[in-house]
């Protein structure tokens, strides 16, 4: 069992430390934020319609998972919870978060996020009330673009005081994420059944971008180096884990429950992992899809994908998944964190939204 420092040990139960520690990560976003509107209404007015863009979606109701990992990877290690600058480090992933929303939202031409419109929708909405000239649509993506980068400006800002070892892990989950956004890109536009891309992409993406990369950038600033192979262990399976519930959610799940347009994926041509396992192996599903999966009817798709058990199968990996990850960190963490981690990957996989 890894050793920690004491004072780790005398603030209380692991989900209250982490929870603490949120909510003062909620206050530095709100504050923060408000500072940089403030300012800049001074400086010029108009510029705060930006700046909203970004507070608007970083308090729209996110799960704030990938500040929770961070924190409980740092806690976990032995480090300080008065230290402010993992705070800000939280803060900061929550940032790139909504930098890659306010994106990813452009590029997949979504509607809805969090059950409101998108960044996009909402200020080409603006352009045309106002009667503005240009086109409306084109200047709601560019706003929200702007926003995007914005966002990520204001993480690298907050990320100020990090140690060159957690600077250099926020350097990495950064790059993979870019590239795992491009492949995922690129990967609908080939269109061709690939698993094993199709894992790459979603591991790179999304499953080190939300669970191993925060839990290894907690452990960083904690400088415990100690407990990197377990939280890749459990990282790298919960994240797996994670993606595949994205992908049932977005072909089975509905848009009350989601607050995002329903089935999605389908419609964007998205070589899903549940895609492509469906692809690979039912001929029935090849048949019906061809090579035209955004033109392939949704409801015939959802019925197809339901009568030959595919929601099955991935459920079965899921729990497999979670499993491996409860195992990863059963014997190298201190048992309460070991526990902690354990819950916090049944509430990562088995999530309804």
């Amino acid at each position: 069992m890894t050793t920690v420092a004491p004072h780790q040990l005398a603030t209380g139960a692991p989900r209250e430390q982490r929870q603490a520690l949120l909510a003062r990560v909620e206050d530095r976003l709100s504050g923060f934020l408000a500072a940089e509107r403030s300012a800049w209404r001074t400086l010029n007015p108009d510029a705060v319609e930006l700046i909203d863009c970004v507070a608007e979606i970083t308090g729209s109701g996110g799960k704030r998972l990938r500040p929770a990992f961070c924190l409980a990877g740092y806690l976990a290690a032995g480090g300080d919870p008065e230290a402010p600058e993992v705070v800000d480090m939280a803060a900061a992933l929550e940032l790139l978060h909504s930098f890659a929303l306010l994106h990813d939202d452009v590029m997949d031409a979504s509607e809805l996020r969090r059950g409101r419109p998108t960044a996009h929708e909402h200020h080409a909405l603006l352009h045309r009330e106002r009667g503005w000239s240009g086109d409306a649509a084109r200047y709601g993506e560019s706003v929200a673009l702007l926003a995007g980068d914005l966002a990520l400006v204001y993480a690298e800002r907050l990320l100020a005081g990090a140690t060159p070892a957690a600077r250099r892990v926020w350097g990495e989950l950064c790059t993979e994420l870019m590239i795992g956004q491009f492949l995922d890109v690129r990967a609908a536009a080939r269109f061709r059944p690939d698993a094993k891309l199709a894992r790459w992409i979603a591991l790179f993406k999304s499953g080190r971008y939300t669970v191993y990369r925060p839990l290894s950038m907690g452990a960083a600033l904690a400088r415990n180096t100690e407990l990197l192979p377990a939280y890749e262990e459990y990282g790298l399976a919960l994240g797996e884990a994670f993606q595949l519930r994205d992908d049932l959610l977005d072909a089975f799940g509905s848009t009350q429950d989601t607050g995002k347009p329903a089935r999605l994926d389908f419609k964007q041509h998205k070589m899903t992992l549940l895609m492509s396992f469906a692809l690979e192996d039912e001929p029935e599903v090849r048949e019906l899809v061809g090579d035209d999966l955004p033109g392939t009817d949704p409801d015939a798709l959802h019925a197809l994908l339901t009568r030959v058990g595919i929601r099955g199968r991935v459920e079965e990996i899921i729990d497999e998944r979670v499993k491996a990850a409860a195992e990863a960190v059963g014997v190298a963490l201190p048992a309460p964190w070991a526990e902690e981690l354990r819950a916090m990957a049944q509430t990562a996989a088995y999530r309804d939204f």
